[in-house]
């Protein structure tokens, strides 16, 4: 299975870390941690990670990391992984 790309909106500052919804093809992800100094970002990747059940190795920032809009490329899995997110 080759890469796969997934668009993140993150909320820092949360009161709970939550994968919560679909927004179109972005899913909209809430995490505690402050957005400082990338501590937003690891928490959404160790979220992430444990929600699709993969290694946080397998997955990589690539976009967005000053930023509330974040690209993951997923070296692991398929896309149809995140569906059961839709039906939330």
């Amino acid at each position: 299975m080759s890469a796969w790309h997934l668009k993140v909106r993150v909320t820092p500052r949360a009161g709970r870390n939550e994968v919560e919804s679909w927004d179109g093809e972005t899913l909209r992800v809430r995490v505690t941690a402050p957005p400082a100094e990338g501590q937003a970002n690891e928490a959404c990747h160790e979220l992430l990670a444990k929600a699709l059940d993969i290694p946080k190795s397998a997955m990589v920032l690539v976009q967005g990391a000053h930023s509330r809009e974040k690209v993951f490329r997923i070296e692991q899995g398929e896309p149809a992984m995140v569906d059961r997110f839709r039906k939330r």
